[in-house]
């Protein structure tokens, strides 16, 4: 998993309340056993016109104009500010992986789903949690001025303005370290390797027979 220290980027407004997971990728695409490949259909049926299925070329397809993340304006937004209760809905682990896979590192929001916000932070997505009045002053400048740029201080647990005004926000300490360091749950484990290579070691002293294969 990539590391989160700071992180400077384009910011895209997702304007609507309750955005469900369903939304953020929809079922039909849940048929992949991979974990790749889910970034051109984000908001599939927001962002198209046409419904899209697994492994359809994206360029065959025809885009949404009015769709906010199609206009040329927020192209590249690696930020995105959404409204209350974002990532409601199904438990999909495959939303925060089309968020990431698309090119989100930081989501804002006055609150997310409970489900939802713990499966960013195991998949390298900081979902931060501003006052409900911060969030709408944000949505008024990213508005009225394009190419507005956040800047992500996840060591401080600030957002820092254009203007230089620091927003701060809460983050549980495990998860801000895990973040830190680009580590997942297998990356977690993995910092115990020698032990857990010891241990077998061990193991297949006393217990030999559990080393043979059927």
């Amino acid at each position: 998993m990539e590391k989160f220290t700071i992180h400077k980027g384009l910011v895209a407004p997702m304007d609507r309340d309750n955005v469900d997971t369903d939304a953020i990728i929809p079922k039909q695409f849940l048929k992949s056993i991979k974990r790749t490949g889910f970034g051109p259909n984000l908001f599939d049926e927001w962002r198209y016109l046409d419904k899209g299925e697994p492994g359809q070329d994206p360029a065959s397809r025809k885009p949404n104009p009015d769709f906010v993340l199609n206009q040329a304006r927020y192209a590249g937004a690696s930020v995105l500010i959404a409204r209350s209760n974002f990532g409601c809905g199904s438990s999909r682990e495959h939303a925060p992986w089309a968020l990431e896979q698309y090119g989100f590192r930081a989501l804002i929001a006055p609150s997310f789903a409970d489900i939802f916000f713990n499966n960013c932070f195991k998949n390298g997505v900081l979902p931060i949690v501003l006052p409900e009045s911060q969030v709408a002053r944000l949505f008024d400048e990213v508005h009225a001025f394009p190419g507005y740029q956040l800047t992500v201080d996840l060591e401080r647990q600030v957002v820092i303005k254009p203007d230089g005004a620091e927003l701060p926000f809460e983050v549980q300490p495990f998860r801000k370290y895990c973040l830190l360091n680009g580590f997942d749950d297998i990356g977690l484990t993995l910092r115990h390797a020698e032990k857990i290579k010891a241990f077998e070691a061990e193991r297949l002293l006393v217990k030999p027979w559990l080393g043979r294969r059927i």
